[in-house]
């Protein structure tokens, strides 16, 4: 069953509990995902300036896929 994130909070969430899991510091994973360490940092301390594609290539070099589930795709 997909983890179910409703907000940036969980997402920053998602991403610390991840990198952790990997045994990866921050700035390893800065330095892999193309970002600084300070990024990565602060939206693991769900600071609300974070950038998309930063969050999105962080998510990527984690191994997380991200889908989205469209109106009406509900219970399908």
């Amino acid at each position: 069953m997909p983890t179910r994130i409703r907000t940036a909070i969980g997402i920053g969430i998602l991403i610390r509990t991840m990198r952790m899991d990997q045994n990866l510091r921050q700035d390893e994973l800065a330095g892999v995902s193309g970002s600084g360490a300070r990024f990565i940092v602060k939206f693991e301390a769900n600071k609300p300036t974070a950038q998309t594609g930063k969050v999105l290539q962080a998510l990527q070099i984690l191994g997380a896929q991200l889908s989205f589930l469209l109106p009406g795709e509900r219970g399908q």
